[in-house]
């Protein structure tokens, strides 16, 4: 089960979106130097298909994109809400996930538009940063593209 603890229409995680940024609790990461710590916790609400629905009927004409944040101990519920948002086919949103894994094992990743891998090295900063360990790509014909370098623009 996904909870999530809040959203937001946000420009800067996706390059060219304008996305909805869920909030997705219960990371099993727990990256040292993390932004949002308040994730590690198992809090927040049921994130539902009707959440979902709900959702895209408020913001659903100002977003082009929704971005999972988090939900990597259940990736087979994220995967299965991107499903169910692009089958919302006339809006025609993307879907992303910010995942903490460094791979996705058994997820089917042409399910998602953009997928961000790797946790949160401290050290080596987050996406903006030269030196990341963390990569975004873009998904076409079922291939990963990685994108990194656009969002240091």
């Amino acid at each position: 089960m996904l909870k999530y603890t809040d959203y937001d229409i946000v420009f800067q995680e996706i390059p060219d979106e304008v996305t909805l940024a869920i909030n997705l609790s219960n990371c099993p990461h727990k990256c040292k130097g993390c932004h949002s710590p308040q994730l590690w916790l198992d809090i927040g609400e049921v994130l539902t298909e009707t959440v979902i629905l709900n959702l895209l009927s408020k913001y659903g004409y100002l977003i082009t994109c929704v971005c999972f944040m988090g939900g990597d101990a259940n990736p087979f519920e994220v995967e299965k809400l991107s499903v169910f948002i692009k089958k919302q086919s006339e809006l025609c949103i993307k879907t992303a996930w910010y995942s903490g894994c460094e791979k996705l094992n058994k997820v089917k990743t042409q399910n998602f538009d953009y997928i961000k891998l790797g946790s949160y090295k401290q050290e080596l900063g987050g996406l903006k940063s030269l030196q990341t360990n963390q990569r975004l790509y873009k998904v076409k014909d079922g291939l990963m593209h990685d994108i990194t370098e656009l969002m240091r623009r």
